[in-house]
């Protein structure tokens, strides 16, 4: 895999003006064994929420700042056990460290938005952690039931970690009343779970394959104790990102690199629109963040950054060190 980042001289506005930028091409960071069971990926061994590995080379495109604001962080999460790397969009785009010993997906307490001070990093059933912006660890929750795949943190302080693999309990979700103890098991109509979000009510909705091997979405109204299936108006290909986004419910599908956008009523989920991402190969995990989203690309290797709800191209690149990114989280001091 290559990532391809755009390397000059000088301020970002002298950056973004200039036309005599040269490109350089970083090696490949890791060598990774994929192989496909039905429509799951599975890398080196272990089943993966990306839809693809398909490497497509790319050019940053970096604009001056849009706005002035306090201290923030993006992070794109790695392979599983290998690392995070720390970003400070839009100072620069360029990596500024990392997490050692992590992978997979992340998530903060916050709906939509850079998260005050803390995110989670979920890499394995006993690395589910917390962490203090920039990379102070601060604690560790674990699960005895399988391999997590991704997280999500409503507002009253609780932790929902969906399963994407495991003995029998593929597509479960366990939540950790205020992200502590060992967490109550939620079955799903899932087969796997790919991500999960929560709405601002409090409802927490997860995506994934049901077991006909079709995109599933599933909903676990607030006080329930039971999931149940959600049918939507259009068809989604393949699980992405579940989040609010301020006014709807979204699902990005990782095979066409859209944003569903839905409103709720009952078991359907009715599409309001479709917001599109031009270059992106595949989005393994987004952020949204008011103004902007934010991709972990598996495909081009690399993470990247688009207006939302825009959509369209991307308007930079993040440039550092890439080892098949799986997710993308936002937080701030």
């Amino acid at each position: 895999m290559k990532s391809i980042g755009l390397k000059c001289a000088g301020a970002l506005a002298a950056l973004a003006a200039s036309a005599a930028c040269s490109t350089t091409a970083e090696p490949p960071t890791a060598a990774f064994h994929t192989q496909y069971t039905g429509r799951m990926l599975s890398v080196n061994g272990r089943l993966v929420t990306a839809e693809r590995l398909s490497p497509l080379p790319r050019y940053a495109t970096i604009l001056p700042e849009l706005r002035q604001r306090g201290k923030t962080y993006e992070y794109v999460i790695n392979f599983y056990g290998t690392y995070a790397g720390i970003f400070d969009y839009p100072k620069s785009v360029q990596e500024i460290g990392k997490i050692h010993n992590v992978g997979g997906q992340g998530c903060t307490n916050v709906l939509y938005g850079y998260g005050k001070k803390y995110f989670w990093i979920v890499a394995a059933d006993n690395q589910i952690t917390l962490y203090k912006v920039p990379k102070k660890r601060i604690k560790s929750l674990s699960d005895s039931i399988g391999m997590p795949s991704s997280c999500a943190w409503d507002r009253g302080g609780d932790l929902a970690v969906g399963i994407l693999s495991g003995s029998r309990t593929a597509g479960d979700v366990i939540i950790y009343k205020n992200a502590s103890g060992s967490g109550t098991v939620y079955k799903t109509p899932l087969t796997a779970e790919y991500f999960d979000g929560y709405d601002d009510n409090g409802n927490l909705f997860a995506d994934g394959f049901n077991d006909t091997g079709h995109f599933q979405l599933a909903e676990l109204p607030k006080g329930s104790s039971k999931f149940k299936a959600i049918t939507t108006s259009n068809t989604v290909q393949f699980p992405g990102s579940v989040q609010w986004d301020g006014a709807y419910i979204t699902v990005f599908d990782q095979k066409t690199s859209s944003f569903y956008r839905y409103t709720i009523s009952g078991s359907q989920a009715t599409l309001q629109s479709t917001i599109s991402l031009q270059g992106s190969s595949d989005c393994a995990q987004t952020w949204i963040v008011k103004g902007l989203v934010y991709c972990g690309d598996a495909g081009n290797n690399d993470g990247e950054v688009f207006k939302y709800p825009d959509g369209g191209s991307a308007v930079a690149t993040f440039t550092g060190s890439f080892a098949f990114p799986l997710g993308v989280v936002a937080a701030e001091r």
